[in-house]
Parts: C-alpha cells; sequence; structure tokens
C-alpha cells in the first residue's frame, strides 16, 4: 500500500508532466506540461497502461529492493 510509481517529464531540469499511481492520473507543472496531460488523460489505453505499471515494476521488484538494503 505505500508503494508508489511515479513517471516524471523534464526538460531543461523543469518538471513539465508527472503521472502519480496514488493520484491515477497526469498533473501538468507548465502549460506545455498541462496541454500534455490533458491529452494523456483522455486516451484511455495509455491511462490504462500507466496505472498497470505500478504492478509491472513496482510489485515485482519489491522483495527483491526491500532484501538488498536489508
Amino acid at each position: 500500500k505505500d508503494i508508489e510509481f511515479i513517471d516524471s517529464y523534464y526538460y531543461n531540469k523543469l518538471e513539465l508532466t508527472r503521472f502519480s499511481s496514488s493520484v491515477g492520473k497526469f498533473v501538468g507543472f507548465t502549460e506545455y506540461g498541462v496541454r500534455n496531460a490533458a491529452a494523456w488523460n483522455n486516451d484511455a489505453s495509455y491511462l490504462s497502461a500507466m496505472k498497470a505499471q505500478k504492478e509491472a515494476v513496482c510489485l515485482n521488484h519489491i522483495q527483491i529492493e526491500y532484501s538488498n538494503m536489508l
């Protein structure tokens, strides 16, 4: 429950857009990022693929990463 998948998009060290699995959608931080976030949030297949990344990336590797930290 404490795992969160975040996918951020940067240009010139400025964060434009971020997907957060806890929010479940893209959020834009600049004018360009807001437009991209709106377009990506309207694409149901892309949005569901990003939501599935939490299970594909995080949940499959958490036990390995956790044991390596200990």
